[in-house]
């Protein structure tokens, strides 16, 4: 998958321009604030019809204007395709392929396979739960349309039967065969959606280890566990054992809505036990692994948008992911550095084709 041009008109900080990339490494170059981190936010905003930073669409329209637009046109097997991202204000979004809109987001994901290492990537280690499981959500996504399918419907029954739960509360009522409706619908999508994640991970953890092994030079050991309720039992007898706790709080508090993946290094979790340099080598290997498996599964070579990575990485870091690259492991690349020097000795090193666009 190759981008060979994108225009942008009023997003973010970009009122209007356009680009011509290098089928290989494209640089993105100049000072903070701006429009580096937007141009690679654009190029994943076309993948996925929503913003890796903001997800709320009119904050990523330019302060002053009405709408937005982002145009971009890629390479895949010879064929060509046109993806538009549109949004006006109190409008809905819309998205087309080849000039057609899409009814829904959720029949684009997959198409053009794309993997982003940012700063704010730190958010994986940092954050709560829900973080955690929307990367492994977004990664199984990519190449299984039937969990993404899957994974929507659990979050409709699971409104579902929250507002029914609220219902019985405030009208001091409850209809235990209508409850049941949701429960079996919870207990159906809940069950493929807890095996694919258990299955995604057991391919997944090997790979990823195999590769903070490297970024690290075999430091120290680190792991990736999946935590389920579902673990122990079937989640249609979580649902009822736990069915007083729901009306109480008026929510489902049980279910894979509740998962978490846990990331360990030496046995303890690395975000109380981690040195920045080992978050950083984990979060790295963490993308790095997303990518080889984007790739195995769709045989595709995902784009790869390295964000402001460079001024976040020491030397022998940057050097294993240059060697990557002379490897042939990655197709396409774009990087977004503040220092312009720095980023072409590191791009010369790749011996491949590259082209710098200063901003």
């Amino acid at each position: 998958m190759i981008l060979k041009k994108l225009s942008l008109l009023n997003y973010k900080n970009i009122a209007d321009n356009s680009f011509e990339f290098e089928s290989k490494i494209n640089a993105i170059v100049g000072k903070n604030g701006i429009g580096k981190t937007t141009i690679l936010d654009a190029i994943y905003h076309l993948a996925f019809g929503k913003s890796y930073f903001n997800p709320l669409s009119t904050q990523n329209i330019k302060h002053g204007e009405e709408f937005f637009v982002i145009d971009g046109t890629f390479e895949k097997e010879n064929r060509t395709e046109q993806i538009i991202c549109s949004y006006k204000k109190a409008q809905k979004k819309i998205l087309k392929r080849n000039g057609k809109i899409y009814d829904k987001f959720s029949e684009h994901i997959g198409l053009i396979p794309i993997v982003i290492i940012s700063p704010s990537d730190t958010d994986l280690i940092i954050e709560g739960s829900e973080t955690r499981r929307k990367f492994i959500d977004n990664v199984i996504s990519t190449f299984d349309v039937t969990y993404l399918n899957t994974l929507i419907n659990y979050q409709k029954t699971l409104q579902q039967r929250n507002a029914l739960l609220k219902y019985f509360a405030l009208n001091q009522v409850f209809d235990a065969d209508n409850l049941s409706i949701y429960n079996e619908q919870l207990s159906e999508f809940g069950h493929v959606i807890y095996k694919k994640r258990k299955e995604f991970l057991e391919q997944f953890v090997p790979v990823f280890q195999e590769l903070y092994e490297i970024i690290s030079e075999n430091a120290e050991k680190v792991s990736i566990e999946y935590d389920s309720q579902l673990h122990l039992d079937s989640l249609d007898n979580l649902l009822h054992q736990n069915l007083q706790k729901d009306r109480i709080t008026q929510y489902t508090t049980v279910g894979i809505h509740k998962d978490d993946i846990l990331f360990n290094i030496t046995d303890f979790p690395i975000k109380k036990f981690g040195s920045q340099g080992q978050q950083k080598s984990f979060l790295i290997a963490l993308k790095l692994a997303q990518f080889d498996f984007i790739k195995k599964h769709t045989k595709t070579l995902p784009i790869l948008l390295f964000d402001d990575i460079f001024d976040k990485l020491d030397a022998f870091r940057v050097q294993q992911i240059v060697n990557m690259v002379n490897d042939d492991v990655f197709g396409q690349i774009f990087i977004s550095d503040t220092h312009a020097d720095r980023t072409e000795n590191i791009i010369k090193q790749t011996h491949k084709s590259y082209k710098i666009f200063n901003i």
